[in-house]
C-alpha cells in the first residue's frame, strides 16, 4: 500500500526502515519520496538516515526510532508539502551503514613503480581483503554514492579501484622509509597495513577509511621478479665492499693510533732521560750516539761478540762523541770532553740544571752560581778562603800553594 492510500484512507502512520534484505549494503536510497505526517522511521543501530531534498541534504538522523513530525524533527519544515487534507514529506532517503564492512576482496596490477633500493622499474601486483567505514555519511552520498540506487557490487568496484591507487603510493614510501626493495615488501605487511589504512586519501575524500587490512600478498611477474633479484645481488656486493673498506680504513687508523701512542710515550721518556740522568741535551745526544754505534755494529757482525767486540763498539761510540762535542763548541758553546783533564784539575756539578763541567764561578749550561771547592793550607791542613794570600793558622803565604791538596792538621 502506497503513501497515496495510506492519505486516501485517512490512516495517519506509516513504517519507514531499510529492508532486511539489503542491511549488508552501504547505503540503501528507500524506494519512496512521500512520507505522510506521523510515519515512524525506524534507523537501526549501525546506520543513519540522511535526507535530500532538490539535490542538497536537509539532515541526518541517527539510530532510534522517529515519528515525522516537525515538533520533534525541525528539519521536517524544509520538506513538507500539504494536499489532499494531509501533510506529507517529500524527500530522498539514504540508510547508510556506520559500521564496517569487512571480507570485501581485492586485487590486481598496481601500476608501473621504481623499486626504491635497486632503481629497477617492475609492474608489481596485490591481492587480499580489507575491511572498509563509512565516517562521513553526507560525503559518501554526495561524492561517492550519488542519489541513486546503486548497488554495492558497482561501489565496491569503485572502492578497489581507488585503494588500488593509493595502495602505489603508500607501497613505495614504506619500502624506501624501510630500505627494503618491493621484493620484500611481504616482510613489511605489519607496517604496510597501518600505512594503507591512515594513508588512502583518494577513499578520505569521498568519506571512506579503510578499517582493517586482512592477509595481503605483493607478486612480481617471473621477469620482473629475476630482475630484481639479480640488481638486488649486486647492491648486496657492493655494500660488502664498501664494508670492507671501511675496516681496512678502521685498521690503519688504529695502527696509526698505536704508532702515535708509542711516539708519544718515547718522547716523554727521552724527555724524563734528558732531565733526571744525562743532565742536559748534549749528554743525551752523546748517549744516545754510543747507543746508536753499538747496535749498529752487533748487527753487522763488528766486533766478532763478547768483550772485545763490546769494547770495540764502546769505542767506536766514544770516538763519535768527541766530534760533536767539538761541532757544538765551534757553534760558541763551551768544549767538554769527557775525561779530559779540566782547569784546576776538578769538575763541578751544577745543583740546578745537573750539568757537570769544569771548575769556575758559573754554570756553563744555565748561568746558575756553582759552589765553590774549599782550599786548605798545604802547611798546617787549616781551612783558607779562596782569596786569602796567607793562612790565618801558620801565616804560609798561598800565593805558591793554590790547588795543591792538604797535607794533614798541623
Amino acid at each position: 500500500m502506497g503513501v497515496f492510500d495510506f492519505v486516501k484512507n485517512g490512516v495517519r502512520e506509516m513504517m519507514i526502515a531499510r529492508p532486511d534484505t539489503a542491511k549488508q549494503l552501504l547505503c540503501y536510497k528507500h524506494p519512496d519520496q512521500n512520507f505522510p505526517m506521523y510515519s515512524q522511521l525506524t534507523v537501526d543501530s549501525d546506520e543513519c538516515a540522511v535526507f535530500f531534498k532538490d539535490g542538497r541534504v536537509v539532515g541526518v538522523l541517527p539510530p532510534g526510532r522517529h515519528t515525522m513530525q516537525t515538533q520533534n524533527i525541525p528539519f521536517l519544515n524544509n520538506i513538507v508539502n500539504k494536499f489532499t487534507g494531509g501533510d506529507v514529506f517529500i524527500a530522498e532517503l539514504f540508510f547508510v551503514r556506520t559500521t564496517p564492512k569487512r571480507g570485501i576482496p581485492f586485487g590486481g596490477p598496481i601500476g608501473l613503480m621504481e623499486d626504491p633500493m635497486t632503481n629497477e622499474l617492475v609492474t608489481p601486483r596485490i591481492f587480499g581483503e580489507f575491511a572498509i567505514l563509512v565516517v562521513d555519511p553526507v560525503r559518501f552520498v554526495i561524492g561517492y554514492n550519488g542519489q541513486t540506487s546503486a548497488g554495492d557490487e558497482d561501489n565496491e568496484k569503485w572502492i578497489k579501484d581507488m585503494f588500488r591507487a593509493g595502495v602505489k603510493n603508500v607501497l613505495g614510501a614504506v619500502c624506501d622509509t624501510e630500505g627494503k626493495s618491493l621484493l620484500q615488501a611481504n616482510g613489511l605487511r605489519i607496517q604496510l597495513s597501518q600505512a594503507f589504512m591512515q594513508n588512502a586519501p583518494d577513499l578520505a575524500e569521498m568519506g571512506l577509511r579503510v578499517h582493517a587490512m586482512g592477509d595481503f600478498q605483493i607478486t612480481f611477474s617471473p621477469e620482473d621478479e629475476g630482475r630484481l633479484k639479480e640488481a638486488q645481488a649486486e647492491v648486496a656486493a657492493a655494500k660488502r665492499d664498501v664494508k670492507k673498506r671501511q675496516i681496512n680504513i678502521g685498521g690503519a687508523q688504529a695502527d696509526a693510533q698505536a704508532r702515535q701512542f708509542e711516539l708519544d710515550q718515547k718522547f716523554q721518556q727521552d724527555a724524563r732521560y734528558v732531565q733526571q740522568l744525562a743532565g742536559n741535551y748534549q749528554n743525551y745526544a752523546a748517549g744516545q750516539a754510543m747507543m746508536g754505534a753499538g747496535q749498529g755494529m752487533a748487527q753487522h757482525g763488528v766486533g766478532g761478540g763478547g768483550v772485545a767486540g763490546l769494547a770495540a763498539q764502546a769505542a767506536v761510540g766514544m770516538g763519535m762523541v768527541g766530534p760533536m762535542m767539538g761541532q757544538m763548541a765551534g757553534q760558541g758553546q763551551p768544549q767538554f770532553t769527557p775525561g779530559a783533564p779540566q782547569s784546576g784539575g776538578s769538575v763541578s756539578t751544577c745543583s740546578k740544571c745537573g750539568a757537570r763541567q769544569p771548575q769556575g764561578k758559573f754554570c756553563i749550561e744555565c748561568g746558575t752560581a756553582l759552589a765553590q771547592a774549599k782550599k786548605f793550607c798545604a802547611s798546617c791542613g787549616s781551612e783558607v778562603a779562596p782569596s786569602a794570600k796567607f793562612c790565618p793558622g801558620c801565616g804560609t803565604s798561598q800565593v805558591q800553594q793554590a790547588g795543591a791538596p792538604p797535607s794533614g792538621g798541623g
